[in-house]
């Protein structure tokens, strides 16, 4: 295959690749998680070291995939039986051709083996992994192979699609045959990335007359029909091949980095759902033993910006104790607004009649450290919005994010929870 900037593109998908094998900066936990995909990493890594290319076949049981691999190759390689849905683990074998040293075909389970959801999984993944799919019908395209073809043309990966079994059909019947499912691709598949073959043509009957006049019939095998499939696929190859597998992997390395931020986030949130707690204990604790008046409990927020500094850390997004004094003060504004004189009101009384059945005096003042300990979580969790969108309140603005966490707030819950671990802080629970 020639290099042309299939080179190049291989070079950055290698630098792509290492830099998310080797990143440090990775989570505890977070890389575990992922392993599997590192693994694949790894692996693909290996491939675009040593120029390989990897073809798939993907469709539905019995379309003859393994037949058509097998057509391609020129041996029997891949397993093929008339049980339905033999191939149930994906399998790989090398293109032996001399100019296809590197090129290697996987065959896959069937889509739609019946209880195999698994084996679809699989065969999606290895379809993502592939740097080109021959997709394999064996009649008209149905709903389930529509629905798996659009999967995998939305994962980025060329496609071919082929009508195999064809010497079942007529000359008519396959041209209406491969017309219908140029209709119901419109739009998804180039009409050139579509023609039929015959992996394994049924035998031809033969009847053979001797000098005396006596026949014979018996019957003689056919040579697989997949010339225009190898050919088409070996202009892909030649033109594009390095160019496929760097495509390839630096979707695939996307795909990932992409998990990894989201798991880095989830990560981030359990930690920073720690660190607010433990904030308002410590601060729910401070009132509880020197209560102030509930209308100051709001303003009391130097805890409230020690722990928005804490969480900026936690998100990798610093910030001084300044920029946290403003964002806190956004938030119990915004607060403010939205609860209503009303709303506060019952807020308190309900924290005080839970606080104050059968309990002492301290556990009195203890309803104060309660609605502290609110304030706090209210606080913490607005902060944790705006560090997990870079700094950002998003199109809403502080009022939505904050209404928002108000609404997916139980009011009376948190009050308990802060109670009790108030209490246990305390021992007096």
């Amino acid at each position: 295959m020639p290099d042309g900037d299939g080179a190049g593109h291989l070079s950055l998908a290698r630098e792509s690749l290492r830099d998310l094998i080797n990143d440090a900066r990775l989570p505890d936990g977070v890389r575990e998680s992922l392993s599997h995909d590192y693994d694949a990493v790894q692996s693909m890594l290996d491939k675009l070291e040593h120029g390989h290319v990897h073809i798939s076949a993907l469709g539905r049981v019995s379309t003859g995939k393994s037949s058509l691999l097998n057509a391609l190759i020129g041996e029997e390689r891949f397993s093929v039986s008339p049980l339905h849905g033999e191939t149930k683990h994906s399998s790989m074998q090398s293109w032996n051709e001399i100019e296809a040293g590197g090129v290697f075909l996987i065959d896959t389970p069937g889509l739609d083996e019946a209880g195999g959801e698994d084996r679809e999984a699989l065969a999606k993944e290895v379809a993502s992994r592939s740097d080109l799919i021959i997709f394999v019908l064996d009649g008209d395209i149905t709903d389930t192979e529509l629905d798996a073809l659009k999967a995998a043309i939305s994962q980025g990966r060329p496609i071919l699609v082929v009508l195999n079994k064809s010497d079942l059909y007529t000359g008519t019947e396959c041209a209406a045959l491969l017309q219908s499912v140029r209709d119901k691709t419109n739009g998804i598949i180039d009409p050139e990335q579509l023609m039929a073959v015959a992996a394994q043509p049924r035998p031809e009957i033969v009847i053979e007359v001797d000098d005396d006049g006596n026949e014979r019939e018996f019957e003689r095998s056919r040579d697989p029909e997949i010339t225009a499939l190898r050919l088409k696929l070996w202009d892909i190859l030649e033109a594009e091949g390095k160019t496929l597998a760097a495509l390839n992997a630096s979707l695939f390395a996307s795909d990932l980095s992409d998990q990894v931020g989201r798991r880095i986030l989830i990560a981030r949130r359990e930690l920073g759902e720690k660190l607010v707690r433990t904030y308002c204990v410590a601060k729910g604790i401070a009132v509880a033993f020197n209560p102030v008046p509930i209308a100051d409990l709001f303003a009391a927020a130097f805890i409230d910006v020690g722990m928005v500094v804490h969480l900026s850390k936690v998100y990798d997004l610093p910030l001084n104790k300044q920029e946290a004094g403003s964002i806190v003060k956004v938030i119990m504004a915004e607060s403010a607004a939205l609860m209503g004189t009303v709303w506060a009101l019952h807020f308190v009384s309900s924290a005080l009649k839970v606080g104050t059945i059968g309990l002492s005096t301290i556990l009195t003042a203890g309803a104060q450290g309660a609605i502290a300990y609110y304030s706090t979580y209210l606080v913490g969790q607005a902060a944790s919005e705006y560090l997990a969108g870079g700094k950002s309140w998003g199109d809403g603005g502080p009022k939505l994010v904050v209404k928002q966490i108000l609404d997916s707030l139980d009011r009376d819950t948190v009050l308990r929870d802060a109670k009790r671990e108030i209490q246990a802080r305390l021992g007096l629970g």
